[in-house]
């Protein structure tokens, strides 16, 4: 098989953990490189899991709240200043 040369562009910070990770495992970086290529013609696809960060629990308790707030804007209280918040806050404490 016939090989050929290819330049790509790498984050210099990656391209070292990178090469210090596959060092771990016998591999050097041209060899890790191949491994993924043949696995992504194999699979006809990258041969991973590519996705958005999901937002995690609270997150998603927060987002729900703020349209809550959003469709029900008479139903919370409302403060004129954050220091009437905090006085109110203070009070409870």
């Amino acid at each position: 098989m016939a090989k050929t040369s290819t330049n790509i562009s790498i984050d210099a910070d990656i391209k070292v953990k990178a090469q210090e990770l596959f060092a771990d495992f016998g591999l050097d970086l041209s060899t890790a490189i191949n491994i993924f290529l043949r696995q992504a013609v194999r699979e006809n696809a990258i041969p991973f899991n590519i996705s958005r960060d999901v937002p995690n629990d609270d997150t998603l308790e927060a987002i729900k709240e703020i349209e809550e707030f959003k469709r029900n804007p008479d139903a919370y209280k409302r403060y004129s200043s954050f220091s009437e918040l905090l006085d109110e806050v203070n009070e409870d404490a």
